[in-house]
């Protein structure tokens, strides 16, 4: 079973993501970040294999943190979590920075699943 890191600062979304991902039977979700910061620390310790991270959040963003841990590991495979709205150049600029997919909101789960299971 793959190991799952949630990234978000709504805890009501992570609950949601962690019911899909959990749900599938597939995957395990072995943690839970508020932020890119948090996302960090917790990657150096868990070691996921799939963390989903929030674009927008407080303290340290998405693109921060993908930054960050694809200097510490080429072969991390982040999948970007983000609303519909304003997705565009932060989708373009993610991709470019080693995101392996980005997941929309509101979820669709086989949609969620499909692009895990791709990884």
């Amino acid at each position: 079973m793959k190991k799952v890191l949630i990234v978000d600062d709504s805890i009501a979304v992570s609950r949601q993501l962690e019911k899909i991902i959990a749900g599938s039977g597939e995957f395990e979700v072995v943690g839970h970040a508020k932020n890119g910061a948090e996302a960090i620390k917790m990657h150096q310790t868990l070691h996921p294999d799939i963390t989903c991270m929030d674009m927008n959040m407080p303290v340290m963003d998405g693109i921060t943190a993908l930054r960050t841990l694809v200097a510490m590991n080429r072969d991390v495979k982040v999948v970007m979590v983000t609303s519909l709205g304003g997705v565009g150049d932060k989708f373009t600029e993610a991709i470019k920075l080693g995101a392996k997919n980005v997941i929309s909101k509101p979820f669709e789960d086989d949609k969620v699943i499909e692009i895990l299971r791709g990884l």
